[in-house]
């Protein structure tokens, strides 16, 4: 029986919160968060009122609040509605990829605010020293806080723009997470999963559907794991970094066959291949090699794609000279961004993008 007149015992109270019975007898010691009712005097039975304390808690040391702290204004009671945000036409746009007709380089960003860096994790997670997000979002993932990692997903992204809020706060939160999983036996795989999820559902939503009016008829970018690769989360992000800017592609997903990736390529004449591997065990740079000779066409205006192997499986694998490899989301972007342009401005003729030669 977990429930009496008094309330809840903690382990129910744990469970509904996703969170361990340890954590909430520390913070009991610690910050006073307690039960207002002790069952005999011994055993801690916590009412609606205690409760709605802990879900406060919860909530601001998920928005990477000190638990000290959170602890001080959890116990004080809901904070005041924020101040109304300005006009949205008065607000800067997030950058998401920087326009090569009006710079040479990738615009920088406006960076996320820092606060004061100090080492930090999210209940364990070897996150060291990060932004205020990524602990917030470490601790709602290994609390398996479903709604407060949708939340902090979702606030990051309509803040920043999806490109810092994947190079920023996404992907150092799942490397850490990874890291955890691979030194803790097997521990944290659910954390992994539920946060995967989350970042992918949080990234279609981002993608909004490409563009389709006068001037962007251009061939897709084909999106691709090399065989044996069952890593996604960057290519989803990457997809969804092409939809904002209105640029066509095609998601195929973990470990696509060879034989596969050539009838994609021969079928769409695409722009440009990605190919991402995660791991140097599954890169394979013949395979690059291959795909970037497939052509199509008639005869003396045969085209063939550029390929762009992606990911830190490719680093130190012997690639063609002159094949682009983006190091990162942005540098994707802006090398994609500009040879769909370059596509659409030499291949109206035709419909078919002109070729790119990998020397």
């Amino acid at each position: 029986m977990t429930q009496s007149a008094h309330g809840l015992t903690t382990g129910a109270v744990a469970r509904r919160l996703g969170v361990a019975p340890t954590t909430l007898r520390t913070w009991d010691r610690r910050y006073g968060i307690g039960p207002a009712a002790r069952e005999d005097g011994r055993h801690r039975r916590w009412t609606p009122g205690d409760i709605a304390v802990l879900h406060e808690m919860c909530r601001l040391t998920s928005a990477g609040i000190p638990p000290a702290e959170a602890a001080r204004a959890a116990l004080a009671g809901p904070a005041p509605a924020p101040p109304a945000l300005p006009p949205r036409a008065a607000r800067p746009a997030p950058a998401v990829a920087p326009d090569p007709s009006t710079a040479a380089e990738p615009a920088a960003p406006e960076p996320l605010p820092r606060p004061a860096r100090r080492p930090g994790s999210g209940n364990g997670l070897p996150l060291g020293a990060v932004r205020q997000e990524c602990r917030g979002l470490g601790r709602a993932a290994v609390r398996l806080d479903a709604q407060t990692v949708d939340e902090v997903l979702g606030a990051v992204i309509a803040e920043y723009g999806l490109v810092t809020a994947w190079e920023e706060v996404m992907a150092p939160t799942l490397h850490a997470v990874g890291r955890k999983w691979e030194t803790s036996g097997d521990r944290y795989v659910e954390v992994e999963h539920l946060l995967s999820w989350h970042v992918s559902s949080a990234l279609r939503r981002a993608a909004a559907p490409p563009s389709r009016g006068p001037g962007t008829d251009v061939p897709p970018v084909l999106l691709a794991c090399v065989p044996g690769e069952q890593h996604t989360l960057a290519l989803e992000a990457l997809a969804a970094g092409l939809a904002g800017l209105g640029l066509p592609a095609l998601m195929f997903g973990a470990a696509v066959p060879p034989e596969a990736l050539e009838q994609a390529v021969r079928r769409t004449g695409p722009t440009a291949v990605v190919l991402w591997s995660q791991a140097r065990s599954t890169a394979n740079p013949s395979l690059a090699r291959h795909l970037a000779e497939v052509a199509w066409g008639v005869k003396g205006a045969r085209a063939r794609p550029a390929v762009l192997p992606a990911g830190p499986g490719w680093a130190g694998q012997p690639l063609a000279p002159g094949t682009l490899r983006p190091r990162g989301l942005r540098e994707a972007l802006a090398l994609l961004r500009g040879l769909c342009d370059t596509a659409a401005g030499t291949g109206a003729d035709t419909g078919r993008p002109a070729a790119v030669v990998q020397s």
